[in-house]
């Protein structure tokens, strides 16, 4: 790509969120107001690939909140936009109300984020662990199903449950049945 050098000669030649030395190459931020070097960073395979997924690994982007205090606009936003992501994390989210952005640069880190960001509540289970989507978890409690005419028994797992809009319910199969379950009364696996 022809920002590349620019990019080695600003980035020292690492990696601008991990520091990495290997595999680097030009990465376009999306939604930048330009479209020069000052819109791309430089990084290596893993964070370009990490980026790119669905998941995130939340050892490899350890480093963005010493990362963030980059005088590079296209770092800061790429950090910002990371550390949204992983904000369930309570040392994201601590490195993320401490990030001070310019307010042009804010609005072009907004501009990227997903509009269907998932702004519910999180559902935990009786032990206050978060909840996600296709978990398992086990009854702690008998339960009478009201409307099918049997009692989920304590112990019963519930394999793959799925969240519903209520922060206090999920869904899952019960007995061949799909029901609603109240998460106070769940234990995750």
């Amino acid at each position: 790509m022809k920002y590349e050098q620019a990019l080695m000669q600003r980035a020292d030649s690492k990696c601008e969120l991990c520091t990495a030395t290997s595999a680097l190459a030009a990465h376009s931020i999306p939604e930048s107001p330009q479209t020069n070097e000052d819109s791309h960073i430089l990084l290596c395979e893993t964070c370009r690939e990490q980026i790119s997924s669905e998941q995130l690994d939340l050892n490899h982007f350890r480093s963005l909140p010493d990362t963030m205090w980059s005088t590079v606009p296209a770092v800061q936003v790429m950090c910002y936009r990371l550390l949204k992501q992983l904000s369930s994390e309570s040392w994201a989210q601590d490195a993320l109300d401490m990030l001070y952005l310019e307010e042009d640069v804010k609005a072009w880190a907004e501009a990227g984020i997903n509009d269907e960001v998932d702004d519910s509540e999180p559902c935990y289970d009786s032990n206050g662990v978060r909840l996600q989507a296709g978990d398992n978890v086990v009854l702690i409690k008998d339960l009478d199903v009201k409307g099918a005419g049997f009692t989920a028994k304590r112990g019963t797992a519930v394999r793959g449950i799925s969240l519903t809009n209520n922060p206090e319910h999920i869904e899952g199969r019960v007995n061949g049945t799909r029901i609603v379950l109240v998460s106070k009364y769940l234990k995750k696996m």
